[in-house]
């Protein structure tokens, strides 16, 4: 009879450990960059990002409506008028705008659908077109955005405890995939107490590289 009263008080404290462990830290994320296409060739330097991001970008810790978009950076060897199209995405491009302070030209829209592994990208400099092929920086064992979240709230375990209120998360999170080097997470959380910790984390293992913000 003991037995069965010890397991009936634990079976509460196990359903409610699990219930912890399940919250849906994805549901504060209020920027996601979920792939990157690079492509370099003599005269180009292209970089291709699939972004979904909330309306509007504010860092108040609170997640709002995302829209996804697919963004072009483009530095040139050779300045001009510049267009870009994503080729087979009917509808897709336009003008890009330089950027004096980057030095870089820039194109912004809408995405309905996610391209995979690789794009072409149709650039068009002076009316002169020209194709190039970008290939996806992720790898088979690159983690996905969730999996990196994942990681970033388990080494920030105590901070995110302290901005938990009633059971609920009060933050938002930005999550993008880099590429320097190497391919890296970036994981910036903000609450909305105004905590800010930024992490760099390995695209591959989820080790924590570098910190900065809160202790």
């Amino acid at each position: 009879m003991k037995r069965i009263l010890f397991v009936t008080l634990l079976l509460p404290l196990a359903l409610l450990g699990g219930c912890a462990k399940s919250y849906d830290y994805t549901a504060h994320i209020s920027e996601c960059r979920s792939d990157v296409f690079r492509a370099e060739t003599e005269a180009y330097s292209v970089t291709f990002s699939v972004v979904s991001r909330e309306y509007p970008y504010q860092d108040d810790g609170i997640a709002c409506p995302m829209e996804r978009v697919g963004e072009v950076y483009l530095t040139a060897s050779q300045g001009g008028d510049f267009e870009v199209y994503l080729v087979g995405e009917e509808g897709w491009g336009g003008e890009m705008s330089f950027r004096t302070a980057r030095g870089d030209y820039f194109f912004s829209q809408s995405l309905p659908t996610v391209p995979e592994q690789s794009i072409t990208l149709r650039i068009v400099q002076d009316g002169k077109p020209c194709e190039i092929a970008a290939t996806s920086v992720k790898t088979e064992e690159t983690l996905s955005p969730e999996a990196a979240l994942s990681h970033a709230v388990a080494a920030e375990e105590e901070a995110i405890a302290r901005m938990t209120k009633d059971g609920a998360f009060c933050g938002e999170f930005r999550v993008r995939l880099l590429r320097r080097d190497a391919t890296y997470y970036y994981v910036g959380i903000v609450g909305t107490d105004k905590t800010k910790i930024s992490l760099l984390l390995d695209s591959e293992t989820g080790e924590v590289l570098a910190k900065r913000g809160a202790p």
